[in-house]
C-alpha cells in the first residue's frame, strides 16, 4: 500500500540517524514514500520544530503521516503520541511539537504510544525515532488503525506562542524564527496587518531600526536595503535584501517589533 510518510527532525544529516529512521519504515512497508521535510530544526528546538511543522503540513495530500522527531526528553516518561486530525496523522513525542496542529485542525483523536507489539524487542533510551515512532508511522501506512497503538487521551502538552499585542497606535509583536537567509519571521500575521495598511503606510519599528510600508517583492528594495514583506506562510518578515538581516541587526528570537501608522 502506498502511502506518504514525511520526515522531520534536528538530527541533521551527519551522523545517520535520519537513514536508520527511513531503513526501518521501508523495512516495513517497502511501498510507502518518505519525504524530508527538514532534518535542520536547532537541536532541541521543539517551538522552530513546531512552526516549520505548522507551516509545511498542509502542502501535502490528505491522508499523509509526519513523523516529527524534535525530543529533549526521549527515554523519560513523556508521551509518544499518535494523533489523528481530520486531514493528516502525526507521530511524535508530546512535547508541543504538534501546537500549530491543534490550532489548525480538528483532532479526531490522540494516542499514547503504549503497544509494544510494534517495537523491536530492545528501545534505545536516546533512539526512540527509530526504535518507536519509525515503526508506528510505518504501520499507520499499512492502514493500521491508530488506536491499536495504545490508549486514546484527552489532553497533550502545547507549548506558548506569543500573540501579537494591540497598541493604540498599532501592533506589537516579537521575532520568532530566523531563516537560513538570516530574514527575521515575526508573530505578526498579514490578517491583522491588512486592516492597518488600509489606512495608511505602517512605520516599523525593530532594533531602532525604522522601515516605512511593505513591499510585495524582494526586487522591490535595492541592494543593502531594510525591507518588511509577507512571507509565504503570510508572516511579517524583516529582510535586507542581499544580505542578512538578522547579523545586520543583531537580532535575536523574541526581539520586538512594533508598527505604527504615521
Amino acid at each position: 500500500m502506498e502511502k506518504i510518510i514525511t520526515l522531520m527532525t534536528d538530527f541533521g544529516t551527519k551522523d545517520g540517524y535520519v537513514g536508520a529512521m527511513k531503513g526501518v519504515i521501508l523495512g516495513i512497508n517497502p511501498q510507502c514514500t518518505v519525504v524530508d521535510i527538514t532534518h535542520e530544526i536547532s537541536p532541541q528546538g521543539v517551538f522552530e520544530g513546531a512552526l516549520v511543522l505548522g507551516n509545511t503540513y498542509r502542502s501535502f495530500p490528505r491522508g499523509s503521516i509526519h513523523l516529527a522527531v524534535v525530543d529533549p526528553e526521549v527515554g523519560t516518561q513523556r508521551e509518544a503520541l499518535v494523533v489523528e486530525t481530520e486531514g493528516y496523522y502525526f507521530v511524535g513525542p508530546d512535547n508541543g511539537l504538534f501546537t500549530w496542529i491543534y490550532r489548525r485542525e480538528e483532532v479526531k483523536q490522540a494516542v499514547g504510544i503504549r503497544n509494544r507489539d510494534f517495537f523491536p524487542k530492545t528501545i534505545s533510551q536516546t533512539f526512540h525515532g527509530r526504535d518507536i515512532f519509525a515503526p508506528v508511522a510505518a504501520h499507520l501506512s499499512l492502514g493500521q488503525e491508530p488506536e491499536k497503538f495504545g490508549v486514546k487521551l484527552d489532553r497533550w502538552s502545547e507549548i506558548d506562542i506569543p500573540e501579537p499585542k494591540t497598541t493604540d497606535k498599532g501592533l506589537t509583536g516579537e521575532i520568532i524564527h530566523i531563516d537560513r537567509f538570516g530574514n527575521l519571521i515575526t508573530n505578526l500575521p498579514r490578517r491583522l496587518l491588512e486592516p492597518l495598511t488600509r489606512q495608511g503606510s505602517l512605520q516599523i519599528h525593530i532594533q531602532g531600526r525604522r522601515i516605512s510600508g511593505l513591499k510585495n517583492a524582494y526586487a522591490e528594495a535595492r541592494k543593502g536595503e531594510l525591507m518588511a514583506i509577507f512571507d509565504s506562510f503570510d508572516l511579517l518578515e524583516i529582510s535586507l535584501m542581499g544580505d542578512s538581516a538578522g547579523e545586520a541587526l543583531r537580532a535575536a528570537k523574541g526581539d520586538r517589533v512594533e508598527l505604527f501608522l504615521p
